[in-house]
């Protein structure tokens, strides 16, 4: 049985809230067990509605949960996505105040920036790659609201799949001048190597977790704009970020990108 709109807001209000005041929750599906995919997407799309009704712009998208080695640790069988706001972005060498998110992890990934629209459903691998207008390595932090970490699908959809920073840098390259299926990555943090990857680790090629977002938000009428910018999935496993930690992720070809939690 779906969800109400009253509670649809109420729940929307109730996951925001914990992201911009950085504090735990439970995770919802304890107490509306009967909720659905889609009411945890109306929960998330409610909440970015607010967003921009208090004057966030919001800036693109990103995929969660596209390796399988993500979705067998967090036992969910499907990718999700998320929606990046104006204030989660950061510039390569930022320094992220760690206080404001509650149990931060960082990913390494491969941005996209579209030079046209792409619209699902029928959305594929060559339709992402010549609606490319250039990628650029990234590292998104994300932050679940849920206490321990610990979430089912739905929950995480509804908290906006754990959307909270990102950082931009080194370099914008054409796609296809690159080589994204064995694109390898370096992530150290205070100097120490703690994951490699490689970018088949997305979906076996990041542009497919992009064509698979615009067919997903195609289901709902959605279209991916030109010059939105998309976060396409984690290439390492996530990993916990302390205060005072530095973090480099080397990309081949395409530079590093840089933080400083303090």
């Amino acid at each position: 049985m779906a969800l109400d709109k009253a509670t649809i807001e109420k729940l929307a209000k109730h996951c925001e809230d914990a992201e911009v005041n950085a504090y735990e929750i439970t995770k919802i599906t304890d107490d509306y067990p009967e909720m659905t995919y889609e009411d945890a997407y109306d929960i998330q799309w409610t909440a970015r509605r607010n967003k921009e009704a208090r004057g966030s712009k919001i800036v693109g998208m990103k995929m969660g949960l596209t390796s399988q080695a993500k979705m067998k640790q967090m036992g969910v069988p499907n990718p999700c996505y998320g929606y990046l706001a104006d204030y989660f972005a950061f510039g390569d060498g930022a320094e992220i105040k760690f206080d404001e998110l509650i149990h931060p992890k960082v990913e390494a990934e491969i941005a996209f920036v579209l030079k046209d629209d792409l619209q699902g459903p029928g959305c594929h691998i060559g339709d992402v790659l010549a609606a490319t207008d250039f990628v650029m390595p990234a590292v998104e932090i994300i932050d679940s609201r849920y206490k321990d970490f610990k979430f089912d699908l739905k929950s995480v959809i509804a908290d906006n799949s754990s959307s909270s920073r990102y950082v931009s840098g080194g370099r914008a390259r054409d796609p296809k001048d690159l080589d994204l299926k064995t694109l390898g990555v370096v992530m150290e943090i205070n100097g120490e190597v703690v994951q490699l990857g490689a970018g088949a680790a997305v979906l076996g090629h990041p542009a497919t977790a992009i064509a698979m977002l615009a067919n997903m938000m195609g289901e709902r009428g959605e279209t991916l704009k030109a010059g939105q910018y998309i976060l396409s999935g984690a290439i390492t496993a996530a990993v916990t970020v302390n205060k005072g930690d530095n973090v480099t992720v080397k990309f081949q070809d395409l530079g590093s990108v840089s933080m400083k939690f303090v």
